[in-house]
């Protein structure tokens, strides 16, 4: 179960680093997850803190139009790092697998999220003259903070949600291919 939490949690790094960091820190501070040495600082309250102000930080900078792609820019190398952090954090030492392959594995998970959000923002900014990119970027934040909870109260229910978001993206793709468009024809 850890392995799925910690994987879980790498997910949402991908949409906003700060969400699944906060939610790992909280949840050490009040004992919902047992983080090992070194990670166990996360629950600190000075360490809480400082993820609470990168966390406002990035809420901001990602609800305005044009500041958020410079955003995302700087983001590519946090998101995936803090999906590696939080993946071998919460997975902690409950499982036989290397923690550098969850650590790879969270990197991979969270890059993954952030390239496809990284690509389309910038679509949805040109085709609605950045007028959506507050909502889309507050559904990104409330999506980041359902599954960041869901990670670590039902670790197991991150299988199907994972499950159903890969099944989505392929229905997407194979719409392109079929039609030429990710619209559906009329």
């Amino acid at each position: 179960m850890e392995l799925l939490t910690g994987l879980g949690l790498s997910i949402p790094a991908g949409l906003n680093a700060y969400i699944p960091l906060l939610a790992v820190a909280v949840a050490q501070h009040f004992e919902w997850l047992q983080l090992k040495e070194p990670f166990n600082v996360l629950g600190e309250w000075w360490m809480i803190a400082v993820i609470g102000v990168l966390l406002v930080v990035e809420i901001v900078a990602d609800k305005v139009p044009a500041v958020d792609h410079v955003n995302d820019v700087i983001q590519s190398f946090i998101r995936p790092a803090a999906g590696g952090v939080v993946a071998v954090a919460a997975a902690g030492s409950a499982t036989d697998v290397n923690p550098w392959l969850i650590v790879l594995a969270g990197v991979l998970l969270a890059g993954g999220v952030h390239a496809v959000k990284a690509t389309a923002r910038p679509v949805v900014n040109v085709t609605t003259a950045g007028m959506a990119t507050p909502a889309v970027s507050l559904a990104e934040d409330a999506g980041a903070l359902l599954l960041s909870a869901l990670a670590i109260v039902a670790p197991v229910l991150v299988m199907f949600v994972a499950a159903g978001v890969v099944y989505s993206l392929w229905r997407l793709w194979r719409r392109k291919q079929i039609t030429g468009s990710y619209v559906a024809e009329p």
